[in-house]
């Protein structure tokens, strides 16, 4: 029989909070069956209001934890690590550090998020830097890429530190031997900055499934599984490709409204365009993993409605059941050795 899991949730995160995180949990407790225990970290008398509103009864498996505190998503990340020790964020974070949760996931500020689950959970022994990393889709499948925007100024041995922790997520998710890229400028040799090169070097040497630099447009052709990169240019192909997104979806429905045969040649396209649209939702890719830590913290859109939210749990479900943390540290753990043996 599985193990039942307990999710920490901050209850008050990101621009809905509870409107979207309540129902958000109600539809996973639905499909999860037995396996799952939620906790729903925040201002009490606001999360029963939701709950009272959505009619759900008493649930064996959602337990509400109250905290005074909420974390503004313009908070500075020192104000919310200093000030808001009982902030819906940083008890759900409590909660995993005291082995009372097995992850936490919360749609609140990223930098306090990660600031505050550094400073709580600590790194993993090996690791400078946690990183952020997500999915993004690709013409066959999916691509993992970090890091995406917790750090703007990586050396290359914090590259590295990312590609190991990039493969082991990749590796729970059912890629067997996952091919590292590192994206760059140009796929040849001589393209790319000093840190890029060093960091090309240092994967090159490791016992990782390097297959050497990526373009941008490498990442969705299915090039590559695992794709690094420093978290300032990270962040940017990932805004970049929701940008793409959300233009495409502008000019179809644009072209499909522009007169009455477009409107009838979109009801004929409509099976079609429903199903581009499930694969580009973004929706459907919700869940960061800050990655690193010795703990699991998942990161939530801050936008994200209770479909979004309920994939980011049910990412952090995952990567508490395949014990991530563990599985990097043993994989940096045989690098280490391996590297002292050279």
């Amino acid at each position: 029989m599985t193990k039942p899991l307990t999710i920490a949730l901050d209850g008050m995160g990101g621009d809905m909070g509870a409107e979207v995180i309540v129902p958000a949990a109600l539809r996973v407790l639905r499909d999860a069956g037995d396996t799952l225990r939620l906790i729903l970290v925040g201002q009490e008398n606001v999360l029963s209001d939701r709950l009272a509103k959505l009619k759900a009864k008493a649930h064996p498996r959602l337990l509400v934890r109250h905290a005074s505190q909420l974390v503004s998503m313009d908070e500075s990340p020192a104000q919310a690590l200093r000030a808001k020790k009982d902030s819906s964020m940083r008890v759900a974070i409590n909660l995993v550090k005291q082995g009372e949760a097995d992850a936490c996931v919360s749609a609140g500020n990223t930098g306090a998020l990660m600031a505050t689950a550094r400073f709580v959970l600590k790194t993993l022994p090996g690791i400078d830097r946690p990183a952020i990393c997500t999915t993004m889709p690709t013409v066959h499948g999916h691509a993992r890429v970090l890091d995406l925007g917790a750090n703007v100024d990586s050396k290359a041995e914090h590259l590295l530190q990312f590609a190991v922790m990039g493969s082991v997520l990749a590796a729970v998710n059912g890629i067997a031997r996952p091919r590292v890229g590192l994206l760059n400028i140009g796929e040849e040799e001589i393209k790319g900055n000093e840190q890029v090169k060093e960091a090309a070097r240092l994967l090159a040497a490791s016992d990782l499934n390097y297959i050497g630099f990526v373009e941008g447009d490498g990442v969705f052709l299915d090039d590559v599984d695992v794709v690094v990169c420093d978290g300032f240019v990270g962040n940017v192909a990932l805004k970049s490709s929701e940008g793409v997104a959300r233009l495409i979806r502008h000019y179809l429905t644009q072209e499909f409204k522009r007169n009455l045969l477009t409107r009838l040649a979109g009801l004929v396209a409509l099976p079609v365009l429903r199903a581009f649209g499930r694969k580009i939702d973004p929706r459907r890719y919700n869940g960061a993993s800050l990655l690193g830590l010795q703990g699991i913290v998942v990161k939530s859109h801050g936008g994200a409605d209770a479909l979004a939210f309920a994939n980011a749990i049910e990412v952090a479900v995952l990567e508490a059941r395949q014990d991530l943390p563990r599985r990097i540290d043993a994989h940096l753990a045989a690098l280490h050795v391996e590297r002292q043996a050279l």
